[in-house]
């Protein structure tokens, strides 16, 4: 295994000991991304070599008591985030070019953690649609088949992962942002619990409780390890959880598991993708979980109401101040811009109530399931130069996002969820399964994960080199 391939975990605990030098790390680092990153695309705005090196020396001077948790370890931000001096582009025109003046919270905790912030990663424009392709950057490929989509919007993460151009990377999630790169890149991805990673104290503070900051990994081990940094209260901030540290992480025992498949046929599925699937509900059950398999629970189509009309409400609130400059959107943007625009309070209400019969739904079935499990996405990764696929297996997509319908239960209620790889399927391509627990559970499913991890794609760490 070469240096990149190694576990953010392992080369942390190396550089504190001083085994390592960031100096080193950072060499290997760069030749892997100018190896790499040409085809696949996956970092953007890199800094310039000299002054990486630079900082890597800088941070080998460091007594080795005062090194941090993820001292000298190299880190590129999702581009939806600002980082003190790089660009926050979001995918946009609208700001290509656009240096951040200061950090973002959960950035300026990785950088007090020790982290060098190499440059971002690529994500749609605006974070929106499961596909990481823009007018600035371009298209990020996936790892397995560069043909392909990478997902998203975490795309641009999931990729420099699997590649070994970075141990660690952030992403975020709204509508399986961390989760669908995750499982078409073979990583791991992790939505925690709404408020365990405390966004932005700007803006409105309370009506749009859709989305989370979350951590990337090779393994849930080194999720743990990344999202104790991130993770933590901000009082200024009145939603946010008191998150208690996940690591280290525990084997949770034998569980007892729910397998919602395709929701009893309302989310239509490529061929293969739930069989595929079922080999990790194997892999699961050889380890002493029970797996049930679970009829649909609540009404797919109300879940999926309550999500689109809160979706759009939240969409268009951040983007309203856009509306004025629509030529340089794109024509999803826009589409989801008016549509949340012409919401009423009436559809508003209506959508919370929906979503609040699901919350007691759901937590109905927390009492006898440790977790539910569900693909990661509906389809294989599809080729890279589609914006988003028009069917699945013969059943029209009415919107841009109704193919990742299937994360949308998790993402309703907040609910901590893991992506884990669950294989490839006949085409060769790969796809995962989402491990979804009640809120606050997120130390038990990353220890699920973590023996998941052992037991079945350990061997998979820095294949993709």
């Amino acid at each position: 295994m070469t240096l990149c391939d190694r576990s953010a975990g392992d080369l942390a605990a190396d550089i504190r000991s001083g085994d390592l030098t960031a100096e080193t790390l950072m060499e290997a680092t760069l030749s892997r991304i100018a190896r790499r990153n040409p085809e696949l695309n996956a970092i953007v705005a890199l800094r310039e070599r000299d002054a990486l090196l630079a900082e890597a020396r800088a941070a080998d001077r460091v007594p080795e008591a005062a090194r941090g948790p993820l001292h000298g370890l190299p880190m590129a931000i999702k581009d939806l985030a600002n980082a003190k001096g790089l660009v926050t582009a979001q995918g946009s025109p609208i700001f290509a070019g656009q240096v951040a003046a200061q950090d973002d919270l959960f950035v300026a905790r990785l950088r007090a953690a020790g982290a060098i912030l190499i440059g971002k990663t690529n994500t749609p424009e605006f974070g929106l649609g499961s596909h990481t392709f823009n007018p600035v950057y371009g298209a990020t490929r996936n790892v397995v088949d560069p043909s392909r989509s990478a997902g998203g919007s975490s795309g641009g993460a999931a990729v420099a992962l699997a590649a070994g151009m970075v141990a660690l990377a952030d992403g975020s999630d709204m509508m399986g942002s961390l989760r669908n790169p995750a499982g078409w890149s073979e990583v791991y991805g992790f939505r925690p619990t709404w408020g365990w990673v405390p966004g932005e104290p700007e803006g409105d503070l309370f009506l749009h409780p859709l989305a989370t900051n979350g951590p990337m990994a090779r393994s849930p081990a080194d999720l743990a390890l990344l999202l104790d940094v991130m993770a933590g209260g901000d009082p200024r901030l009145p939603l946010h959880r008191g998150a208690r540290p996940v690591q280290p992480l525990q084997d949770p025992g034998a569980l007892r598991l729910g397998w919602l498949g395709d929701w009893g046929g309302a989310y239509p599925m490529e061929d293969g993708v739930l069989a595929t699937c079922e080999t990790a509900l194997s892999t699961l059950e050889s380890q002493g979980h029970r797996v049930d398999r679970l009829a649909p629970p609540f009404a797919a189509e109300k879940i999926w109401h309550s999500w689109i009309t809160l979706r759009s409400f939240a969409v268009a609130a951040g983007l309203r101040p856009l509306l004025d400059r629509r030529a340089q959107l794109k024509d999803t943007a826009i589409w989801e811009l008016e549509r949340g625009l012409a919401l009423t309070a009436q559809d508003i209400q209506d959508a919370s109530d929906l979503r609040s019969d699901w919350m007691r739904v759901a937590a109905g079935l927390f009492d006898t399931y440790d977790a539910l499990l569900l693909p990661t996405a509906q389809c294989w990764p599809f080729p890279a130069d589609w914006d988003y696929p028009r069917e699945i297996a013969g059943v029209a997509m009415d919107t841009y996002h109704r193919w990742m319908e299937v994360v949308v239960p998790a993402s309703l209620l907040g609910l901590p969820a893991l992506a884990v790889p669950a294989g490839r399927g006949p085409q060769g391509l790969p796809i995962g399964v989402q491990m979804i627990g009640p809120a606050g559970s997120d130390a038990a499913l990353l220890g699920l994960g973590q023996c998941y991890h052992q037991a079945s794609v350990g061997a998979r760490e820095g294949r993709a080199t």
